[in-house]
């Protein structure tokens, strides 16, 4: 039954993930919003909801290794897997926005959390804990980034609106109707593929003895950040590039400051060691993207090669860390 689940959870995450992008894309033309937007948005929240209900189900049963890990993973192969494949496959243009703008507030966003979880204690120690506090300080910088989301999404629809591209008709509508369902179709799922696909995967990997940190950097990084791989894919072959890069940031941002955050303040959240030098990994491969990203302002070939063979790098050291 694990092997079926785990079959039946790719095929959902595939036929999903085409739905959702086609339904998501079609509203952002109706409505005359960026597909950059609807990335950073619907899509971003919509593949990150596997991670968030991980991680909150983690922390509830009082797994930390399991939620910290499964954050700091997924992001680290959003950026460098995801972002690298779908590159190798069709290079990914870049808004000047996005390099301006929303790259940086992830790396701001994973250096915030650097600085969380290695806070110094009255002892003068690290405390290595993500505590209650800390939860409320990403949250307040989620806050932050949802207010910059909604001035985004109100400039473009002034633009739309100055242009004269809005269309009331009984035809608009009904396209809006249908566009609609398409999109929750196929963001349920997404969300339930993705559920079992991490699910199946990680009571597999238990069973072959590996640690819960490691469960959560790898089986369950992975197979969490299967509805923004397949996703980022699918919008990448439909010739929406700033859709499928704008899922990827905007997942990532989700992920520590939503994620992270919600979760830490249901149960704070002890810190492995080990998870200092993952942190720092991800702030790299974050640091990494801004740079690619201003070459040409696009994420081409050689660069998608380069972070490809940079997280089997990583994903083989982690692997012999353990």
């Amino acid at each position: 039954m694990v092997y079926l689940f785990l079959v039946l959870g790719f095929l959902l995450l595939i036929k999903g993930a085409d739905w959702f992008v086609t339904g998501a894309s079609e509203l952002a033309r109706i409505f005359a919003v960026p597909p950059l937007l609807v990335g950073l948005t619907i899509v971003a929240f919509g593949t990150g909801a596997p991670e968030a209900t991980v991680s909150i189900i983690a922390a509830l049963e009082g797994n930390p290794g399991v939620t910290i890990g499964n954050v700091i993973g997924s992001n680290i192969i959003n950026i460098a897997g995801v972002v690298g494949i779908t590159a190798i496959l069709l290079p990914l243009k870049v808004e000047g926005q996005t390099v301006r703008k929303e790259i940086p507030f992830t790396l701001i966003a994973s250096i915030a959390l650097l600085a969380l979880v290695a806070d110094v204690g009255v002892d003068g120690e690290a405390s290595n804990m993500l505590s209650r506090g800390d939860g409320l300080v990403l949250l307040l910088f989620f806050l932050i980034f949802m207010y910059y989301i909604i001035e985004l999404a109100l400039n473009s629809r002034d633009t739309a609106m100055e242009s004269g591209v809005e269309n009331r008709s009984a035809k608009s509508e009904a396209k809006w109707k249908k566009s609609s369902v398409f999109t929750l179709l196929g963001l349920a799922a997404v969300i339930l593929g993705g559920y079992w696909v991490v699910e199946s995967s990680t009571d597999i990997a238990l069973r072959f003895g590996m640690s819960e940190t490691l469960v959560g950097l790898t089986i369950v990084a992975i197979g969490s950040s299967l509805p923004e791989f397949v996703t980022s894919i699918t919008a990448a072959l439909k010739k929406y590039s700033d859709l499928a890069l704008g899922n990827i940031v905007g997942s990532c941002i989700f992920n520590i400051l939503f994620v992270l955050g919600a979760s830490s303040i249901i149960s704070p959240l002890l810190i492995d060691v080990k998870i200092f030098t993952d942190t720092v990994v991800m702030i790299l491969f974050t640091v990494l993207l801004l740079i690619f990203s201003r070459t040409g302002w696009k994420v081409g070939r050689v660069e998608g090669i380069l972070f490809v063979v940079f997280y089997l790098g990583y994903l083989f050291y982690i692997i012999l860390r353990n």
